[in-house]
């Protein structure tokens, strides 16, 4: 029973019936009993001298907004049945950059390189097919197009041969891939299009851009003359003008070129009255071009003025009635019209004329001067000429007086090197004596420290010996009260033996007293001796901590002035610390110290004048 395949009617709705015709090789029919694909043999096309065309041809681009009918493909090693219309487009995930290579997933287990490279072949050139164990493979194209061509083969039925085992069966899905090397070609193609976008940019720009002026020639003989000529001439004026400026600011000017300078400048000054008439002959035209704009404007208004009073006789009663409602209102908004634009015109020329009166009156005002500027026009330019010629003369002799001192100036260079050494001595010398003098306030404190000590211990001494006296003391009072108690008893008892034992009790008494006596004042010796020192400190010349400070102040004071200061400049100096210090506190206090600070009278008559001079390295030899 033979059965043709491409009579056989079966609806497109049903999915089985779809799905038994793919596996019988049949193709369904459309809604209209029309066969999707024609009668073809494949090896004839539809005429001898041409191959049969092939929808995934390359170079046969695909329309996106035109439905695609799929069709069976019969290919050298296997079949390709489309799938049912019916069912939903097969996902895929967003293309990456640059895609040239696609994911093939569901092959055939049989399947083989050959089989890959028959089924996607027409599509477009293969650089490269990466088939894995599994039933996947990466298929690498060489252009980007041809991606959206092997997209189109996702969801066909793959049967290889005639069989019917299920594997040598599979169901196409296709989908991008992110490969690298795809990436990495696509960035160089990008940054190979922004080269070309720059250089084109630049190109274009270098186009645009206005062409620099020509470089202007230094000064020369030859250079002047031709630069004269062009002066002279009003053609060449601007441009020799401009280079006369560049030659000044650049400093070309001497005295051997100063003549044609001169004579450039005089010059380019014959052209003020070129100038002026210009000016004059634009000014002419500029009021002709007033004239020409009034009179037109006034033309203008006149006319406004017709169709204005064209509007007020229609809106009369006479007319009036005579017009429908839909009349009336554009002639009403056709007269409001014309009168807002006759008003400003009307304010455009009243503005025109206030402003001609305006001149009318400056001119007025200003003919009498003008008038005296034009006859001394000529008498002015030559002095502010003169005037130009002296302030050049000045400048030079300023300039030749500049060089003369940076001359002096590098003459005493070595004077100034000496003056700044014997300071940089006199600095060293003063660094060493505050120096000294720090070493000489440290040795002074360390002193002052170890007398504080001393004295306090002098003072311990005396508070003990001052207890021993007072223990002495009670024990001196204890025998003598103990001594009468005894005597009582010993003059009721003893009357008999009363001369020897009197004898005894007063030699007693005698040796008793004098070793009292004898310590007493072996105690008063040594507390005198311990308070002997006490008394001197208390009668030091320097007297509390604050005249010690001053002391100390001024000691710096004069040892930075080695040739003295008088009592009212350290008196001003030390008030700047302490407002509080007078005069008579001062000199009191210099002349207790005889040894630290010392008098000096210097200057003869009117110059007399007494100074303090610090001595205290000096007085220190004679304590």
């Amino acid at each position: 029973m033979t059965m043709d395949s491409n009579s056989m009617p079966m609806p497109m709705s049903d999915p089985n019936v779809w799905a038994t015709a793919m596996n019988l090789g049949m193709s369904p029919l459309g809604l209209s009993a029309q066969t999707l694909v024609p009668d073809y043999e494949p090896n004839v096309g539809p005429m001898p001298e041409f191959s049969p065309m092939n929808p995934l041809m390359p170079g046969l681009g695909l329309v996106p907004d035109v439905p695609v009918v799929k069709e069976i493909i019969h290919c050298k090693s296997c079949t390709l049945f489309p799938p049912n219309p019916n069912l939903a487009p097969p996902a895929t995930r967003d293309r990456p950059p640059g895609c040239r290579t696609v994911f093939v997933g569901g092959l055939p287990e049989n399947s083989s390189e050959q089989t890959i490279d028959d089924i996607f072949g027409p599509c477009g050139p293969i650089i490269a097919i990466r088939k894995s164990k599994k039933n996947f493979c990466h298929i690498r194209f060489a252009e980007e197009f041809t991606v959206d061509k092997a997209l189109f083969l996702s969801g066909y039925r793959v049967r290889l041969g005639s069989s019917t085992d299920k594997k040598d069966s599979g169901r196409l899905h296709v989908d991008f891939a992110q490969a690298r090397d795809d990436l990495y070609e696509w960035e160089c193609y990008q940054r190979m299009l922004a080269r070309e976008e720059r250089h084109r940019r630049k190109v274009e720009e270098d186009r645009m851009r206005p062409p620099s002026p020509p470089p202007i020639v230094h000064y020369s003989d030859h250079e002047c003359s031709l630069l004269g000529d062009k002066i002279k001439d009003d053609v060449k004026f601007a441009e020799a003008v401009r280079v006369l400026l560049t030659w000044l600011e650049r400093g070309e000017v001497n005295r051997r070129n100063a003549n044609n300078f001169y004579s450039m400048i005089q010059s380019s000054n014959s052209h003020i009255r070129r100038l002026m008439t210009e000016k004059a002959q634009h000014e002419m035209e500029m009021e002709e071009a007033k004239e020409k704009f009034k009179s037109a404007l006034a033309g203008i208004l006149g006319q406004f003025e017709q169709i204005v009073s064209v509007f007020q006789a229609a809106s009369k009663q006479k007319a009036w009635d005579h017009f429908t409602k839909a009349q009336r209102k554009n002639l009403d908004v056709w007269r409001k019209q014309v009168q807002e634009i006759r008003n400003m015109h009307n304010e455009l020329l009243m503005g025109i004329r206030r402003e001609e009166e305006m001149e009318m009156s400056d001119e007025d005002m200003e003919d009498p001067p003008s008038n005296k500027l034009s006859e001394d026009s000529a008498a002015s330019q030559a002095e502010a000429l003169k005037e130009e010629n002296d302030s050049l003369r000045c400048q030079l002799d300023a300039y030749r007086n500049e060089v003369e001192l940076l001359k002096q100036e590098q003459n005493n260079q070595p004077q100034r090197s000496e003056e700044e050494n014997t300071h940089s001595q006199q600095l060293s010398f003063l660094q060493q004596a505050l120096q000294g003098m720090q070493t000489q306030l440290l040795k002074m404190r360390g002193e002052l420290k170890q007398r504080e000590s001393d004295l306090e211990k002098s003072l311990d001494d005396k508070q003990q010996l001052k207890n021993e006296v007072q223990t002495l003391k009670e024990g001196l009072q204890n025998f003598q009260s103990m001594k009468n108690t005894d005597g009582m008893q010993l003059k009721t008892s003893q009357k008999d033996d009363g001369d020897s034992e009197e004898s005894a009790d007063q030699t007693s008494e005698v040796s008793v007293a004098s070793t009292v006596v004898s310590v007493a004042s072996t105690v008063v010796s040594c507390s005198q001796e311990k308070e002997a020192p006490t008394e001197r400190s208390l009668q030091s010349p320097v007297q509390s901590e604050r005249q010690a400070l001053l002391v100390g102040i001024i000691c710096t004071f004069l040892h930075v002035h080695p040739f003295g200061a008088s009592l009212e400049y350290i008196c001003s100096y030390l008030q700047r610390l302490d407002s509080k210090i007078t005069t008579s506190e001062v000199q009191v206090l210099l002349s207790r110290l005889p040894c630290t600070f010392r008098q000096e009278v210097t200057g003869v008559g009117a110059s007399l004048e007494k100074r303090w001079n610090f001595c205290g390295f000096q007085g220190i030899n004679s304590l």
